[in-house]
């Protein structure tokens, strides 16, 4: 753990970018009134195919969006990519909140909406179409957008589960 203090204390920059997806006011009653709190979503990724995602709960915006980016920042996930696409069709759900996302020829674009998009430009991915089915709920839609790209696996990956070759599974 000091060894990485130190690193960022000699300056050396870390190159994880993060992206603020949305912040709610909760208020909790008790019984001396109601005490407003502030609830940040952030999103972090490294944009080579590493992936967090951070909530955090503050009194003041600043101090919740500091705490999620640490969240997003130690929660990091690896998502399997093929150049600047996914590898292919697959299905995210959480709660009632659903995400389609399909590869795309090189050009495309990122052709996703919102939350959905604000995850996939951290990731890395430039061409990619979506659909986003159910709710708009933003934390629901990134959940269920990091639940499909968790499921992708590219064709090495495959061939290794099943102990065959790649060209075995191309056929």
């Amino acid at each position: 753990m000091a060894r990485r203090e130190n690193r960022f204390q000699q300056g050396e920059k870390d190159d994880i970018n993060s992206k603020l997806i949305a912040i709610n006011r909760v208020t909790k009653v008790v019984k001396g009134g109601k005490t407003m709190r502030f609830s940040a979503l952030i999103v972090a990724g490294d944009g080579q195919g590493r992936l967090g995602l951070g909530m955090g709960k503050a009194a003041e915006v600043s101090e919740a969006i500091k705490k999620a980016t640490a969240i997003a920042k130690r929660n990091m996930i690896s998502i399997s990519t093929v150049g600047t696409t996914i590898p292919h069709e697959v299905i995210g759900v959480f709660g009632k909140g659903k995400v389609i996302m399909m590869p795309a020829e090189e050009g495309t674009g990122v052709i996703a909406g919102g939350p959905v998009r604000a995850v996939l430009e951290v990731v890395g991915i430039k061409d990619i179409r979506t659909k986003s089915i159910g709710t708009n709920n933003p934390i629901n839609c990134v959940k269920a957008t990091i639940d499909a790209l968790k499921q992708l696996r590219t064709v090495e990956q495959v061939a290794a589960l099943r102990g065959k070759t790649v060209e075995e599974i191309l056929g």
